[in-house]
């Protein structure tokens, strides 16, 4: 419907009227359900009719001015309003005239200028970078928990009402209900707009000429917020909100309670040590100045032959900075610290002041090594210290390390090389391919602080063409050492497992060559030493030649994960010289399991194996402590002694047994 029309003020204002507290405050008070129903219908839908009550109620008592005397000019747009949009009856008093020669009520409309206000600054959206307003907050007062208030519902008409105004941006809907709840002529809406802080009042009145609804329905009980009804919330999002709460002032008050303990202690005693970040002992442990340095020539006369014996070496030792960092990022490595860890081994912060055992330059890295009685650790940076690059972090476990398990460690570690930093007592360093036993080893070049040359890593490589290994000479003693993926090099050794040693001669070369590319099997196990034992020999049917038997067995540093792998390893040509020989066949495996080891020292394996004629045969070899073998199932067969050859066809499966000397019976590896 049109508006109604423009007619001025019944008289003309006085400017910079001024309006006492007390006359706004009755005015409020005498007007108070038409300023609140005037908040309510201004104030955007999208808020829920509860939350829109309550501010409605809110913007009204937060209405009045906060002095004594405010100085109002009633002629900003705030006439009188009148009688010509309601009649009488219709429950709602038009405001009073005060006594006075200007005809407008200035309490009035002072106290709808401040809600008309501040309900279109509630109806502005929330932006990040500014801080919002009052009004657009929740109101703290009044407050009503565990109900719901919403108005008594209106019909059909009211509800094309309230859907009509939620379309319309908050200065038409004012605009709406100054001309209807108000009967404002649309020059004096356009003054109380422009008073309360709208741009434009003139596009406010053409956007609320397309509300065709009549003015009368803004008096109904649908708009009316002091007539209201109670509901309950929803009970079970209450519920869970209340569990939330409880739990979350239940985990308050326990760390409440830890963070107020007396002292360092946790109870009355106080006999527990401090927290980490304040115990002496740990913060200590994380000073350059307090790390363990040991003389050149200590290990002369140091009565254990361990990495304890080790000297600090290096040409940064005394880079007090490159040391903080390195044991800062072991204590708390961060997100872009690159780490590992060998299997079993803790990747906590360091357990006192830690032994240094070399800090220096290592071709493009910074490397940093540490000993702490049980790990290994290594810390790399780049040379220029540069964040962006990041950091390496690698732990790994060397307990119990002796004379032969301490000669070298890998101090660096490239894509496709790696570096060994020397025990003191190793005079030479030698390179051998495992995989060609007839070329003779050549030196290896080391500095002066014991880092070698560049070696190509075994670990990384994908194919077995060639395996790279170091020889450690030390005294008398020779020590074959292999790269394995980890900080601790792993030694390689020949014989029976009462009694292994280093290897030496060509036969255990020859053994050795055609087993390094098993050790791909034990990549990255935290392994110690691997033994190569070979257990029988047996003649071939048909004349084809002999086979030996092996049982390679590798250790760990945690003392479980170990892994046994029985071999069979048929005659072959012999290579070329200085050339590669073929690989053997793993017969059976099994892991954590005693064969092959100091407890165990027997094991049983078989094949099935095919002769140089086209027959197939089960093939099978135990340790001497077999009285004879027994295989069943797919092929039957028996032999005295610890070696059997049964006659068998292609696919064939058997199950082979063996009788030990005490009348034992005992099954084949697996």
């Amino acid at each position: 419907m049109r508006p109604l029309p423009e007619v001025p003020s019944a008289a003309a204002p006085v400017d910079g009227e001024q309006v006492e507290v007390e006359q706004a405050e009755a005015a409020l008070v005498e007007h108070y359900p038409r300023l609140v129903r005037l908040g309510y219908l201004v104030l955007p839908p999208s808020l829920g009719r509860n939350r829109r009550v309550l501010t409605a109620h809110s913007l009204a008592q937060r209405s009045l001015p906060l002095g004594r005397r405010t100085a109002f000019a009633a002629g900003d747009g705030i006439p009188l309003p009148r009688r010509t949009a309601f009649a009488a009856g219709d429950g709602i008093p038009l405001p009073r005239r005060p006594v006075g020669s200007t005809g407008v009520d200035p309490g009035y409309a002072l106290i709808r200028q401040r809600v008309l206000r501040t309900a279109l600054q509630a109806g502005l959206p929330l932006r990040r970078p500014a801080w919002p307003r009052r009004a657009q907050l929740p109101p703290p007062l009044p407050l009503v928990w565990g109900l719901r208030l919403i108005p008594h519902s209106g019909g059909a008409d009211e509800l094309a009402l309230d859907q009509a105004l939620s379309a319309l941006s908050g200065a038409a809907r004012a605009a709406h209900v100054l001309r209807g709840l108000e009967g404002l002529a649309d020059g004096e809406v356009r003054r109380v707009l422009a008073a309360a802080g709208v741009a434009d009042p003139q596009a406010a009145l053409m956007e609320a000429d397309t509300v065709t609804a009549p003015y009368a329905l803004l008096s109904s009980t649908e708009f009316d917020p002091c007539s209201l009804q109670a509901r309950p919330p929803d009970l079970l999002r209450r519920r869970r909100h209340a569990k939330a709460a409880l739990a979350a002032v239940a985990a308050l008050l326990v760390c409440g309670a830890l963070l107020g303990l007396p002292g360092n202690g946790w109870g009355r005693d106080q006999t527990s040590a401090p927290l980490y970040a304040r115990n002496p002992a740990a913060e200590q442990a994380l000073k350059p100045a307090a790390l363990r340095r040991v003389a050149p020539a200590f290990w002369q006369r140091s009565p254990r032959t361990d990495f304890t014996a080790w000297p600090t070496r290096g040409d940064r030792t005394d880079d007090a900075r490159l040391l903080r960092r390195a044991l800062a990022v072991w204590a708390r490595p961060g997100t872009a610290v690159r780490s590992s860890t060998t299997p079993g081994t803790p990747v906590g912060p360091p357990m006192g002041s830690p032994q240094l055992l070399y800090a220096g330059e290592v071709g493009t890295a910074s490397v940093v090594l540490f000993y702490d009685g049980l790990r290994i650790v290594r810390y790399a940076e780049a040379r220029n210290a540069d964040p962006a690059q990041g950091a390496a972090l690698d732990f790994a476990r060397v307990d119990s390390a002796d004379a032969t398990s301490a000669d070298a460690l890998i101090v660096s570690r490239g894509p496709r090389a790696v570096r060994y930093l020397t025990a003191p007592w190793v005079r030479k360093v030698s390179v051998r391919n495992l995989l060609a036993p007839a070329r003779a080893a050549r030196a290896l070049h080391r500095d002066r602080n014991g880092v070698t040359d560049a070696l190509p890593s075994p670990a990384t490589a994908t194919r077995c063409r060639s395996w790279p290994a170091v020889e450690m000479h030390a005294g008398t003693s020779t020590r074959l050492l292999t790269d394995l993926g980890e900080l601790a090099p792993a030694r390689l050794t020949s014989g029976s497992p009462s009694a292994p040693h280093d290897v030496s001669g060509r036969a255990e070369r020859e053994s050795w060559a055609r087993t390094a590319c098993l050790l791909t099997a034990v990549r990255s196990r935290g392994v110690r030493s691997v033994n190569s034992w070979p257990y029988a020999r047996q003649w071939l049917p048909e004349g084809n030649g002999y086979a030996q038997w092996l049982c390679t067995r590798a250790e760990t540093w945690r003392g479980t994960g170990s892994r046994v792998l029985a071999q069979f390893q048929a005659s072959s040509a012999p290579p070329a010289a200085g050339g590669v020989v073929s690989p053997g066949a793993v017969a059976a495996r099994a892991e954590d399991s005693p064969a092959c080891g100091v407890r165990d020292p027997r094991v049983l394996a078989g094949v099935l194996w095919k002769s140089r004629g086209g027959r197939w045969y089960v093939l099978a070899a135990g340790s001497e402590e077999f009285a004879s073998l027994t295989t069943s199932g797919g092929v039957g067969g028996r032999a005295q002694g610890h070696l059997l050859a049964v006659p068998a066809q292609a696919g064939d499966r058997a199950q082979l047994s063996g009788l030990l000397a005490n009348g034992s019976r005992v099954g084949a590896l697996r």
